[in-house]
């Protein structure tokens, strides 16, 4: 279903839709007649020589610069050039497919002073697969995410590069490849593409869909990992967390309990101790927390996908034009760095239960690193080697972004967001999170199917039993010693694909 693009109302699931599974997009009609008027007004103001910043002054340390009417005309095409200073290799295309429908919408208010033609050809290449290269780095998140944005701005141009039909071309080759025409660049254009936080935003958005999914496949494999410690179940009980009050726990432990559904440990029918470590009993607190963290994070990045973060801002209702600092990213840079924090934390967890599944003295009888042949064969105790590797990484990283300012443009930008910085980490953090959880995953079948082996009989949970069928559909048992880096790979991209998740919400329902 097409993404009808209104200046409100954006999800992250439509980012994805559009970014990812390249859903068309198309501009309300209303929001085309805004940006009309709006465009209308500023030519007004340009005809009657208003100063305006960005327009015919200068921008940053050189916003005190009048221009005349012959650089007012080229001034944008300068602009873009001096600022397309990114570094580094290619941003992921759905990223840069993301930026570009944020900013559509943003312009979709009619408070951004372009021209229609600009908005539309950013509709026409998103629905044409059109995508600019664009260098990874080189934002400082305030004025906005400019360097990368002026990369697309440059195809406005019919210069830079792009991608199209799967080929690296010039920006000229493809727009005319897809049948765009090149709308050029005018007064206010370039800076109503670049001015605003729109990559780390639409960044974010698409990070904050795969976090959610990788907090519930976490669930599930704290689930596992449960009923192959014989865990008491008692502190999963909704009473416990309804009366404290926090929403996320609720949630975790509802989902815990959703996994666990039928088997023995849920229904009381094994004997297990009074009390288990943390790690165990306090699993719906701590990704509860990461839940509450979510939500929170959600709502500032979706007010700033629906929000105007120009500069200046054009008012056509009033016929007045302000200028602030709505393109500064701390918004969205601040909660975002608790994201990555949030994740960093929920792996530790999981290294943790991994932990307990490889130690004999934790473990309620499993043998030791779950292998029978102890001695001749070393199991998976380096499987938690390569947890911990990459939870250090991930420890590392998790320094937050948002307070690491340095001031730029001879400190006329004298507080930056640096949230690119963040994005960037965040994507970094959460590719270990998979490694982890992938290994915690591989650990728990390998002991479930040792419960079944070697002990009475146990019946699992029915999305526990869902889950590691869906493992040993892609790693088989480990009975003697092999190399593990295939099997730690094989899990990770599991894990990414979300193919346990998608198998266990079939069989118990949403975990959400």
């Amino acid at each position: 279903m097409t993404v009808i693009v209104k200046g409100s109302g954006l999800t992250i699931e439509d980012v994805v839709k559009v970014a990812r599974y390249g859903e068309k997009v198309e501009l309300a009609p209303q929001s085309l007649e805004k940006i009309k008027k709006c465009r209308a007004m500023l030519d007004r103001k340009i005809e009657s020589h208003e100063i305006m910043y960005g327009i015919n002054t200068g921008i940053g340390e050189f916003s005190e610069v009048v221009l005349n009417d012959n650089q007012v005309k080229e001034f944008q095409k300068y602009l873009i050039y001096n600022h397309a200073a990114g570094i580094g290799e290619a941003m992921p295309l759905e990223h840069v497919r993301a930026a570009m429908l944020g900013r559509i919408n943003v312009h979709a208010h009619g408070n951004s002073g372009c021209r229609p033609e600009i908005t539309q050809t950013l509709v026409e290449m998103l629905n044409k697969g059109v995508t600019p290269f664009v260098c990874k780095k080189g934002s400082v998140g305030a004025c906005g995410d400019l360097a990368p944005m002026s990369q697309i701005a440059l195809l406005m141009m019919g210069e830079g590069n792009a991608y199209y039909n799967g080929e690296f071309l010039t920006g000229k080759e493809s727009l005319n490849n897809a049948g765009i025409p090149v709308p050029g660049l005018k007064a206010r254009d370039g800076l109503a593409i670049i001015n605003g936080a729109n990559f780390m935003t639409a960044m974010s958005a698409i990070y904050l869909y795969d976090v959610n999914n990788w907090l519930k496949q976490a669930e599930i494999a704290c689930t596992m990992s449960l009923e192959a410690l014989k865990a008491n179940f008692g502190p999963y009980n909704h009473k416990i967390h309804e009366i404290r009050g926090f929403k996320g726990a609720m949630r975790s432990a509802s989902s815990i309990r959703k996994v666990a559904t039928g088997g023995d440990l849920l229904e009381n029918r094994i004997k297990v101790k009074v009390q288990d470590a943390y790690s165990m009993r306090s699993t719906p607190q701590v990704i509860g927390a990461a839940h509450d963290a979510v939500a929170w994070a959600r709502s500032q990045v979706e007010i700033e996908l629906n929000g105007v973060g120009d500069n200046p801002i054009f008012f056509p209702n009033e016929n007045i034009q302000l200028s602030g600092a709505n393109f500064q990213g701390t918004p969205v840079s601040l909660p975002m760095d608790m994201i990555g924090i949030a994740v960093t934390m929920v792996s530790v967890l999981s290294e943790r239960r991994l932990n307990r599944l490889n130690n004999p003295a934790l473990s309620i009888g499993l043998p030791p690193f779950l292998t029978k042949g102890a001695g001749m064969f070393s199991g998976m105790m380096l499987s938690q080697y390569t947890a911990d590797m990459q939870i250090v990484e991930q420890r590392i990283l998790s320094a937050p972004a948002s307070i690491q300012s340095i001031p730029a443009a001879a400190d006329q930008e004298d507080f930056v967001s640096m949230g690119m910085n963040t994005a960037i980490k965040n994507i970094q953090i959460l590719d270990n999170a998979y490694g982890v959880l992938g290994i915690e995953f591989m650990a728990a079948a390998q002991a479930l199917d040792l419960r079944e082996k070697f002990e009475e009989k146990y019946k699992f949970g029915k999305g526990t039993q869902v889950a590691k069928d869906v493992i040993r559909k892609h790693i088989t048992y480990l009975d003697i010693d092999r190399p593990l880096y295939p099997d730690h790979n094989k899990m990770k991209e599991l894990v990414m694909s979300c193919k346990i998740l998608t198998e266990v919400e079939k069989a118990v329902g949403s975990l959400e």
